[in-house]
């Protein structure tokens, strides 16, 4: 079959289904089930509503039901919400068809699997699924437009099958004004235009999804193809659990508005807990007419909706999300506001939690945490407002502080984002930006590959995935030739597509040439562990060998009390010292000269390489000057009480919410000194570095289950409670903190008194001590630590 990429109009449609259904234990059998539209394949930003009526005496046990859309769609079962926003922005790989001789396309389409069993009841029943078409693409390529709008449904009822067909009926819904104009040149998404004088409603007033709506009018729809078929292609499932709905809410100033009221025409600004990604609802008696305008505080949102009022009491939530700190609502003089309020969708639960006695420290996390969120959707992006594109060098910041913060639902999700750039490839070379476009830019290929694909595996365990990717890994390292002198060939604008971009910050300053030289070398370590895993012996003796010769042609090549390429006095780069001591290329015994000689004086980075700087001098110890650089850099964010995320650029600029900020990375790892040891946190550390810290209780949700961690310093006294999930163990560092550990005693028990080991306790061993730890091994379970310095 030839699978072109097929760009052209996609429609949103509703569908509503009443029937029979039974569960289907196999993977989905989409045999009769046909792709459904209304006759027109577009136009973009259409919504569409279908019906089908079918009564059945039994419930079943178990029913799931199998969904596939371009682009969203939400559903309804006898007037009730089974699912808020399914489906994903097109751009599946081909999984489970990795033939690297052919071309593959990310062209495919998602499906989702909804267990629909409980909302139904025996007799009569009724799906409804309102389903969104985009109908577009946009040049930072986040989605693949299918060029056709389409519903494709199955359910296995017994021996039988629902499916969908031109049985359904099905019709445009009126209400929606899909002339709107998109919302900008970057973002797919469009805003909402919704005219409640022309929806759909009967004599009674019931809405379009409820079981008792007359279809009787409707038009059949148009059955437009199978399933597999162009240009829908191959189905997969989505391996993104379903975005968690924390349904209405009320706005953090809700008693202050004092419901119901009166608009006197001005904006109403509804405050947020923080910076969410939000679908606004409002409930309003008015006149029929008047026009209603929702936006945000974000300068840069493009997501707005408009509703225009019927006579009477009426109820509306726009479906295109947006986000911020404030949503305002323009509201005409004489319309009695009865309800407003906001749904927050998240993908996972944010379960991470990071708390110490330094509220600046303590607010960076917070912040952190919420910018790590509000970019997380579809796919990780570099902001929720401007662009919402998969930027693997933004995606490569975000996992170092997804694995702290986020369920299985992040770690899916940074999954899917690896095997949809990595089955881009083209050429051997790996797209900055997927699924859409490949446009090399060569830092953010090296970065994602070390930081974003082998901590994905070490943090989860997934070979199948490894072994997925890893082909196109050594693909694009093998596209950079050795030169005499020991280091690889500049990479530098190989296509008309590419960008010889490193970094924003301090415009003139970027030393290209040994940042690019670095990062190769940390992808060269990274994939090196990863042919090991994979038994590609030959591959991890390339990489050992480059890695070799690179080392001293580095130091050679750079080295003047600093790494620098040519003008030291111009070029006296933090970024590229950073990457340096970061990526094992620099000689450690250099490393306090870089600190003190360039990382402390010098502040060119953004924050895509700031948390990266902080990274190396925690490396060369000095965690201290690491706090105060982290401090000075985001000292102006957290001091502006209404910001509850970190800004793309420093001290502020471009978006208010950039998925590139990593410092939660450096207090996790570092600061709280956790981090897998061995595959999957199968065994872990706690070597806490406490500075000027007292408290510090930090919760991590991994594969293993959630770790817990609540330490406190009192006088001479340390105290350590864990909480280690089960088939871990864990590797407790207690700090030396300058001085001479006099007892410890685990569980009530001495342990350790005067420089010996006194009595070991079932499921503690001791390991071994240096300057700053004395360890020992735990296995799962309960432990409380207590030292006592002398």
């Amino acid at each position: 079959m030839n699978k072109k990429n097929s760009r052209s109009v996609w429609f949103f449609f509703v569908i509503i289904l009443t029937t029979s259904i039974t569960f289907a234990t196999t993977p989905p059998d989409w045999d009769g089930a046909q792709w459904i539209w209304q006759q027109e394949d577009g136009p973009s930003n259409t919504w569409m509503s279908f019906r089908k009526t079918i009564a059945f005496e039994e419930i079943p046990e178990t029913l799931e039901a199998h969904i596939a859309v371009d682009s969203k769609f939400w559903m309804w079962i006898n007037g009730e919400m089974v699912l808020f926003e399914g489906g994903l922005s097109r751009g599946p790989s081909q999984a489970g068809d990795w033939n690297r001789k052919e071309k593959i396309t990310p062209a495919n389409s998602w499906f989702e699997t909804v267990n629909i069993q409980p909302y139904l009841k025996k007799g009569k029943n009724t799906i409804a699924i309102l389903v969104w078409y985009w109908g577009r693409e946009t040049h930072k390529g986040t989605h693949i437009d299918s060029g056709k709008g389409g519903l494709l449904f199955s359910a296995q009822i017994g021996s039988k099958k629902l499916v969908s067909d031109a049985s359904w009926k099905a019709i445009q819904h009126p209400a929606y004004d899909n002339t709107i104009l998109p919302a900008s040149k970057a973002l797919v998404q469009y805003p909402v235009h919704f005219n409640a004088q022309k929806a759909m409603k009967d004599w009674s007033e019931n809405a379009w999804y409820t079981s008792t709506f007359d279809d009787s009018n409707w038009p059949n729809a148009t059955e437009k193809g199978s399933a597999g078929i162009a240009p829908w292609y191959n189905l997969e499932p989505n391996i993104v659990p379903p975005l968690v709905n924390h349904g209405l809410q009320n706005y953090k100033n809700h008693d202050d508005l004092q419901f119901p009221f009166v608009s006197t025409g001005q904006t109403i600004a509804c405050k947020l807990p923080f910076n969410k990604q939000i679908t606004p609802y409002l409930e309003v008696e008015a006149k029929a007419g008047d026009t209603i305008f929702v936006t945000t505080d974000n300068r840069l949102n493009k997501i707005t909706a408009t509703y225009i009022t019927r006579a009477g009491t009426q109820k509306f939530e726009s479906f295109s999300w947006m986000n911020g700190n404030e949503i305002r609502y323009a509201i005409p003089e004489g319309v009695k506001v009865k309800a407003l309020k906001y749904r927050w969708m998240s993908v996972g639960e944010m379960v991470g939690k990071f708390e110490i006695d330094d509220p600046f420290y303590n607010r960076l996390w917070w912040m952190g945490n919420n910018t790590l969120f509000v970019c997380a959707r579809d796919n990780f992006m570099d902001c929720p407002d401007r662009e919402r594109a998969l930027w693997i060098g933004d995606v490569a910041d975000q996992t170092g502080y997804l694995f702290y913060a986020m369920d299985d639902a992040g770690r899916q999700l940074l999954k899917k984002a690896i095997l949809q750039t990595m089955s881009f490839s083209q050429d051997g070379v790996i797209g900055a930006l997927g699924p859409l476009r490949v446009r090399e830019l060569v830092t953010q290929s090296l970065q994602f590959i070390a930081q974003g694909i082998w901590p994905y595996y070490l943090n989860t365990g997934d070979k199948e995935t490894l072994q997925n990717v890893y082909p196109f890994v050594y693909d694009y390292l093998a596209l950079f030739p050795m030169l005499e002198n020991g280091l690889p060939e500049y990479r530098k604008r190989k296509s008309p597509d590419s960008w010889d971009w490193v970094d924003w910050g301090v415009k003139m300053t970027e030393d290209k040439q040994p940042i690019q030289m670095a990062f190769y070398y940390l992808a060269l370590k990274e994939a090196k562990k990863m042919a090991e895993v994979l038994g590609e012996d030959v591959h991890a003796k390339w990489y050992e060998a480059r890695m070799k010769t690179m080392k001293p042609a580095f130091e050679k090549a750079y080295w003047k009390n600093g790494f620098y390429s040519s003008n030291a006095e111009k070029l006296k780069d933090d970024r590229a010292n950073a990457i340096a001591i970061v990526s094992g290329i620099a000689n450690p015994e250099y490393y306090n000269q870089i600190v003190d000689n360039v990382l402390i004086p010098n502040r060119y980075s953004s924050p895509h390489f700031e948390w990266i700087a902080e990274e190396a001098m925690c490396i060369a110890g000095r965690y201290k000057a690491s706090l105060e650089r982290m401090k000075a850099q985001y000292q102006s964010q957290v001091d502006k009480k209404s910001m509850s995320t970190l800004y793309e650029m420093f001290p502020r600029g471009g978006s208010y919410n950039h998925a590139w900020n990593g410092s939660n990375k450096i207090l996790s790892k570092y600061i709280a000194g956790v981090e897998p040891t061995k595959l999957a946190w199968s065994e872990y550390q706690i070597l806490p570095n406490m500075v000027h810290f007292k408290k510090l209780k930090k919760v991590i949700p991994t594969v293993k289950g959630t770790i817990a961690i609540d330490l406190e310093i009192v006088d001479n006294i340390y105290q350590l409670d864990l909480e280690s999930p089960e088939n871990t163990i864990a590797i407790i560092g207690v700090p030396k903190e300058g001085k001479e550990i006099e007892e410890v005693i685990v569980d009530g028990k001495l342990v350790w008194k005067r420089g010996k080991l006194r009595k070991l306790l079932k499921g503690l061993s001791y390991v071994d001590q240096d300057d700053q730890f004395l360890k020992f091994k735990v296995s799962s379970g309960n432990w409380n630590f207590r030292a006592i310095y002398k």
